[in-house]
């Protein structure tokens, strides 16, 4: 069976078949002849990783953390972490965590810290535990202990510099309603109100008026799960979420991405099936309205990318996980153009990280091989 960390399944709410072949069309206009800038491999990491967190410090070198090698060695999470340096295009060693983890949720914080909550600790393991990490010293620090144990949480910056922190899974794989929020003035976490779905696996993107939207995810036991089509906003005023519209198709294992316009992109995700349920399509929430549309298809089908897609500089989207290529999203021309270069294998919870010179790097996951799901140390820039 799957790794805990690579795969859990969910199901979600049957859909007429009628709508199922519009899902996989690939738009002809997302042909392989277009490209927008290119992939190239960089230096390795020291340590394999996929489902690892990726995090642009204010240095502007980068902050590997966590993960795990692959199937069969879920139960050993990483404690180590490593710095990318653009300058010198190399990976250094940096200092552990506290605990090891994966399927956790990294959060720059106002003051320059590195909040890390949540996570997968060992098979069938989680525990309530946070730590922030300090660049000034490259130590990392327990802080305040959550409410609840999560893992596949999300987790969104407010405005004021307090941390939502969303669903995810306890210990036996349910799925969590309940959040909480981090105060960093006073390193603890308390209880906010509950969302509407108990959500693993979903999406959480701050929007410009405020509110965090919360998009997709899943909850039950395989092969009796739901995978929500709904969505949700909540008010840091009120503490409250309150339901929002609703997507064409339900998405796990997606990626979410706030746009120049201040609308989100909803890319790719899966079905309750998984790897023979991906989706090839994207959508768009507009917070104007509340509504998703239906936007331009990538060039092939992608799951498992929740942190490999990044708005870049240049107003556009780079989509590099879940697939052996990568592509870029033109919010103006609502269309996908694939990217020149190679990952060398589809890559499922890999990391994407925005560069200070507008390159992107592109760090880790794993490759589908039969039944064995090998992390890979390899790494590689994205230039536009």
């Amino acid at each position: 069976m799957e790794s805990r960390f690579a795969g859990k399944l969910f199901a979600f709410f049957l859909l007429p078949l009628m709508v199922l072949p519009f899902l996989r069309f690939r738009a002809p206009g997302n042909s392989a002849s277009f490209s927008a800038g290119s992939v190239s491999e960089a230096a390795h990491m020291q340590i394999a990783r996929a489902s690892h967190s990726s995090t642009l410090l204010p240095d502007g070198k980068v902050l590997i953390a966590g993960g795990f090698g692959g199937s069969g060695t879920e139960s050993s999470p990483y404690r180590s972490t490593e710095i990318y340096d653009p300058r010198t295009g190399s990976f250094q060693p940096a200092g552990n965590m506290t605990i090891g983890r994966t399927g956790h949720t990294a959060t720059l914080l106002k003051n320059g810290k590195l909040l890390i909550a949540g996570g997968w600790t060992g098979r069938y393991n989680v525990r309530r535990s946070a730590e922030l990490y300090d660049p000034a010293t490259g130590v990392f620090a327990p802080t305040g202990d959550m409410v609840v144990e999560r893992a596949g949480n999300t987790a969104a910056l407010l405005p004021d510099g307090r941390v939502l922190v969303a669903g995810g899974e306890e210990p036996s794989e349910n799925a969590l309603s309940s959040a909480e929020v981090y105060d960093p003035s006073t390193g603890k976490f308390t209880r906010t109100g509950d969302m509407t779905e108990p959500r693993g696996e979903a999406t959480a993107t701050a929007l410009r008026n405020g509110k965090v939207l919360i998009v997709g995810g899943g909850s039950g036991h395989y092969p009796s799960q739901n995978v929500y089509l709904s969505a949700e906003l909540y008010d840091p005023a009120t503490g409250k979420f309150t339901s929002t519209g609703q997507m064409a198709v339900g998405r796990h294992k997606h990626a979410a991405v706030l746009l120049g316009s201040g609308k989100v992109l909803v890319v790719g995700g899966s079905d309750n099936r998984d790897w023979h349920g991906e989706y090839s399509s994207a959508e768009i929430y507009d917070p104007a309205t509340g509504m998703f549309s239906v936007t331009g298809t990538m060039s092939t089908a992608r799951f498992k990318l929740p942190y490999a897609a990044v708005l870049l500089g240049n107003g556009t989207v780079l989509v590099a996980g879940g697939g052996s290529f990568a592509e870029v999203y033109d919010e103006s021309k609502r269309s996908f153009s694939k990217v020149e270069g190679s990952l060398g294998a589809a890559r499922f919870f890999a990391s994407a990280t925005v560069l200070p010179d507008g390159k992107a790097l592109i760090t880790g996951g794993y490759a589908e091989s039969g039944g064995d799901l090998p992390s890979t140390t390899g790494a590689w820039i994205y230039r536009p």
